[in-house]
């Protein structure tokens, strides 16, 4: 039966990673993987539980009182306590999109394009890649390019030039996401489990991945020469109902609340998703404190109750397929046999695995590949896989950062190839080896830091 989950798992993978080609969102198939997982571990459970949760079921059966349908109880609490898991890191990715869609439509981000003006190509460069940088850390990887991205089209009317930049906020935004616990999927997942802390995240791996995106930059900041000329946007913009002021207090009650989360975590010892809740909340009831004063129609497609119908819920549901299938993965053993086989061929050597992990990570999605290491290696008391050891937060830099080395690598290179029609080859040839670059350079970096703290 493992056999049979593992040949449904590759083959869900696949339909995944090749969704480009086939036309189907990868959300469908993570949904049917998941459950088809489940179904085959359901035909085998009695064999599954005895052998990973022996003295769990012995417990189980002393206290119920249906003997007969023990097992089917027995294998719904299994299966409620990976939902449980999984829906933290859903509210929580829901909520954050919620807020970052908010602050968005009531022009809470014109902040971001009024502080990158310049007429110097370098000196944009610059400010684009270190403001994508910070952004990412605070929002996710997807929604930061996609605001970068529309800013750069306000201030750079250059094609050339403009892709150069774009390539540029896809490095930016995938190591900026990497040091942060909010700032990218992978280390939401590795944060709310408990992997890392956001005292140990930043400490440890935000000069790695600053240096994954500084050494690119510096690379790249001699392709462009001259200066820019004015760009004026001749596009009808939709009227925007509130004053500088309001955007900015949309801007930093947003922002401010998602770096509030940590914080949150710390001083009342509840999950992430809570604060995320109260700053929707909060921020749901500011927007419509300013609107109501205006007496602006409920229909306005900049309130919250429209916007929470452009959420993408097909990211989501794809999250909720793959996690729980993976689950699946873990409940059979076959992600503790494949880390335990994946160690002895390394002698140990975290660098080759996770710097393997990193580079895999730009050809498929990274969330799977950390969700299955996340099963494989459970958390120690001491050692490199300890909270906040050397394994999860190398884990946490290369499936971020290593995501850059394809434009197909991340959600964030994937938006931006369909925005700014940047193709596969060209972004490989002219941009593939300087996110390689930056990405050993952070990972040397790193290296040295733990040199120098032992």
């Amino acid at each position: 039966m493992v056999t049979a989950i593992v040949t449904l798992f590759i083959l869900g993978y696949l339909c995944i990673a090749l969704e480009s080609v086939l036309k189907i969102n990868k959300a469908a198939p993570a949904l049917l993987m998941c459950v088809g997982c489940w179904v085959l571990y359901m035909l085998d459970a009695g064999s599954f539980v005895k052998l990973f949760h022996l003295e769990e079921w012995n417990h189980f059966l002393a206290e119920t009182i249906n003997k007969e349908g023990a097992l089917h109880g027995f294998v719904s609490e299994i299966l409620l306590k990976h939902m449980g898991d999984t829906c933290e890191i859903l509210f929580f990715l829901m909520g954050a999109m919620t807020i970052v869609e908010i602050v968005d439509a009531n022009g809470g981000f014109n902040f971001v394009r009024d502080s990158l003006q310049t007429t110097s190509k370098r000196k944009l460069l610059w400010r684009i890649t270190f403001m994508t940088f910070l952004l990412s850390a605070l929002l996710d990887n997807l929604t930061t390019s996609i605001v970068m991205v529309m800013v750069l089209r306000k201030l750079v009317s250059n094609k050339a030039d403009r892709m150069l930049y774009a390539s540029m906020i896809i490095i930016a935004a995938n190591s900026g996401g990497a040091f942060s616990p909010i700032g990218d999927v992978t280390t939401i997942m590795l944060w709310i489990r408990g992997m890392i802390t956001t005292q140990g995240v930043i400490m440890n791996v935000f000069l790695p991945s600053l240096i994954s995106v500084v050494v690119p930059a510096f690379i790249l900041q001699y392709f462009f020469k001259g200066e820019l000329k004015p760009h004026i946007d001749t596009r009808p913009q939709e009227a925007l109902h509130f004053s500088r002021v309001e955007r900015n207090v949309v801007f930093f009650l947003g922002v401010g609340g998602l770096v509030f989360v940590p914080i949150f975590k710390l001083l009342t010892g509840l999950p992430p998703f809570m604060g995320i809740l109260l700053v929707l909340g909060l921020l749901w009831m500011v927007t419509e404190i300013f609107y109501s004063k205006k007496n602006i129609d409920h229909s306005m497609q900049r309130r919250v109750t429209h916007i929470l119908t452009r959420i993408d819920m097909s990211t989501i549901l794809f999250f909720l397929g793959i996690l729980m299938a993976v689950a699946t993965l873990q409940e059979t053993g076959v992600l503790t046999a494949f880390g335990k086989t994946l160690n002895e061929v390394s002698n140990g050597n975290h660098y080759l695995v996770t710097g393997v992990i990193g580079v895999v990570s730009s050809i498929v999605d990274n969330v799977p590949l950390v969700a299955g290491c996340m099963g494989m290696y459970p958390i120690e008391a001491t050692g490199d896989f300890a909270v906040d050891g050397q394994f999860w937060q190398l884990l946490a830099y290369c499936a971020g950062v290593g995501g850059s080395m394809l434009i197909i690598g991340s959600a964030a290179g994937v938006v931006v190839m369909g925005l700014e029609k940047i193709s596969f080859g060209w972004y490989m040839k002219r941009i593939s080896w300087l996110a390689l670059a930056g990405y050993l350079a952070g990972m040397g970096w790193y290296f040295i830091e733990e040199l120098l703290l032992r």
